[in-house]
């Protein structure tokens, strides 16, 4: 009498089996065709810009080219913007995007990420020579940010009532104060001050304390979880290895810490 019912599940199950498989086989074309293509950033420093030999650097260059290294394939790196970045994924022009990529719900409805690889912050920079570890070492100093942005929303939070903090209408011109020393200290992302100190290394400017933490993930097509689950095997033996510690202090300043699974 249940038969049927039971045949007819049999049978649509059957049915999604080569849907199933075709959607897990990323990892395997990856390693039969001993080539990866991964999508990154070219005009993001610190995480990913042309470097005067006119290649592609930064950390998510390194991270795309570590994750090749460990599967023990060819990288072929894909420069995306953030408006393409996540297409190239899902038309499959790209097996990974490894490119200052957050999660958040939206994007969690049409691709799928791995655990986070490094850090995106939004941080306090100064010059070598001034003492500055925290908020309170601010109090005297004067401090420019860009009006409105995250962090001047944080800074606005913690900074002591002694600290003069000059708010500028964009990061051109946070960045302009800093450089011509009207300003001390300034409160940027990472992506901003990685360009600002690599454009101006004289200036001798440092990472001093984060203000926010908002982590990269790496994008995977949705429902290739095989690839993605190797992907995560990667990063937590690097994460273990201090290898994702190393790649983060050589290019943001600070290391990876502890990011999310």
């Amino acid at each position: 009498m249940h038969r049927r019912p039971l045949l007819w599940a049999a049978a649509l199950a059957l049915s999604f089996a080569p849907l199933l498989a075709q959607a897990q086989a990323a990892l395997d074309e990856i390693m039969a065709k001993k080539v990866i293509n991964i999508a990154i950033p070219t005009d993001f420093p610190p995480y990913g810009y042309v470097g005067t030999d006119l290649k592609p650097q930064g950390l998510d260059i390194d991270m795309a080219n570590y994750i090749g290294a460990k599967l023990g394939v060819k990288v072929e790196l894909v420069p995306v913007t953030s408006a393409n970045r996540i297409p190239y994924l899902q038309t499959k022009k790209a097996d990974l995007v490894i490119s200052t990529l957050g999660k958040n719900p939206d994007r969690e409805k049409v691709i799928d990420f791995t655990a986070a690889y490094s850090p995106f912050f939004q941080a306090v920079f100064a010059s070598k020579g001034l003492p500055i570890k925290s908020a309170a070492d601010l109090a005297g100093k004067t401090v420019g940010v860009t009006r409105g942005a995250i962090e001047d929303m944080e800074l606005t939070k913690i900074a002591p009532p002694s600290a003069d903090i000059k708010r500028f209408e964009d990061n051109n011109a946070t960045v302009s104060a800093f450089v011509s020393g009207q300003v001390q200290v300034i409160a940027t992302g990472a992506s901003v001050a990685g360009n600002m100190m690599a454009r101006n290394p004289q200036l001798g400017a440092e990472y001093k304390f984060v203000l926010k933490d908002s982590p990269n993930f790496i994008g995977v097509a949705r429902g290739e979880d095989k690839l993605r689950l190797k992907v995560n095997e990667i990063i937590a033996q690097a994460k273990a290895s201090g290898d994702l510690d190393k790649m983060a202090t050589k290019w943001l300043g600070r290391p990876a810490g502890d990011l999310p699974n």
